[in-house]
């Protein structure tokens, strides 16, 4: 059977969700082989085998958190070159997708990004991608070389089939550009207790009809009845009501979580692109013939600040 190559995202080896999602979607067109690069490599590899990786290529330098990006091109490109994969897979982050358009371009292969399934065809892996703000879905294939595809995370449950989980020594050689664009400086982002956004299995989230920064702890205390993580709307972003990096939208961060709360957000298109794969919707909004309305699965006419603490405390009486 073909192998397709796996890039790890981890953490100081502890390994992100959507990889092991990406390792479930690998299975149905080859055996995985994992790619864990820079400090902690070495240690995902328990958790990859358990997750079907039958072979993990690891790298540790420098380079992978002094420099942006190209050290990590340089060193899939080392694996695609060492291992003739099927595929090579990608997280949909931002930089999991510049990551998969450098290799495309070296490789001279196309590429696919956003993907929301994945399934073995006759001429290839055949990709389910979401366009047109998710209204329609589209079957796409490479037809040029190797496809390199980037997935959005919870495209796929993570299933657990142990593998071997060989831990290999991936030999790279850093080109010239590795070293052109360093990072000067990391911010910690403040921890909030609650799941990444974009990785979430629920998120909450507040839009115009929250109406003011302070009214947001309505929708942060649903949130975390849920465990869940919490999206704003670019009217709320924009307004100054909470912070950039929560934006759900096109021209935001895109979610695909098991449940989405829309809380006072009308539905617009820009915002819908970010949220509509998610695979149940819920929308409160006091105004009937909101847009949102007519792509969710259950919704609420109602009063925000009425509906959402009732919710809160209903999930909080029966949890206890």
């Amino acid at each position: 059977m073909a192998e397709v190559l796996v890039y790890v995202d981890h953490a100081e080896g502890a390994v992100r969700k959507p990889t092991l999602e990406l390792l479930t979607l690998a299975r149905r067109i080859g055996e995985p082989v994992a790619v864990a690069l820079g400090a902690g490599a070495a240690d995902t590899a328990a958790a990859l085998a358990e997750h079907g990786a039958v072979r993990v290529l690891t790298h540790e330098a420098a380079e992978y958190a002094d420099y942006l990006v190209v050290p990590k091109v340089d060193a899939l490109q080392a694996a695609y070159e060492a291992v003739s994969p099927a595929a090579v897979l990608v997280p949909s982050s931002a930089e999991g997708k510049e990551i998969a358009a450098r290799l495309a371009l070296r490789i001279g292969s196309g590429v696919i990004t956003d993907a929301v399934d994945l399934e073995a065809g006759d001429e290839g892996p055949v990709a389910t991608q979401s366009v047109f703000a998710a209204s329609f879905s589209t079957k796409t294939r490479v037809v040029k070389g190797t496809p390199v595809i980037t997935v959005k995370p919870n495209s796929a449950a993570v299933e657990a089939v142990p593998a071997a989980g060989t831990v290999e020594a991936l030999s790279v050689s850093f080109g010239a550009l590795a070293t052109g664009t360093k990072v000067t400086a990391r911010t910690p982002r403040e921890s909030t207790g609650r799941p990444e956004l974009t990785e979430a299995a629920i998120v909450v989230s507040g839009g115009r009809g929250v109406n003011g920064a302070e009214n947001f702890a309505l929708i942060e205390s649903l949130a975390d009845s849920l465990g869940a993580a919490v999206g704003a709307s670019r009217a709320a972003v924009d307004a100054g009501w909470y912070p950039h990096t929560n934006q759900v939208g096109q021209t935001g961060k895109s979610v695909s979580p098991q449940l989405y709360i829309a809380s006072g957000i009308s539905g617009a298109i820009q915002h819908r692109a970010g949220m509509q794969t998610s695979k149940t919707i819920v929308a409160i909004n006091k105004d009937a013939e909101a847009p949102i309305f007519d792509l969710v699965d259950y919704g609420v006419v109602g009063d925000l600040f009425d509906v959402v603490p009732a919710l809160t405390e209903e999930i909080n009486t029966r949890k206890g």
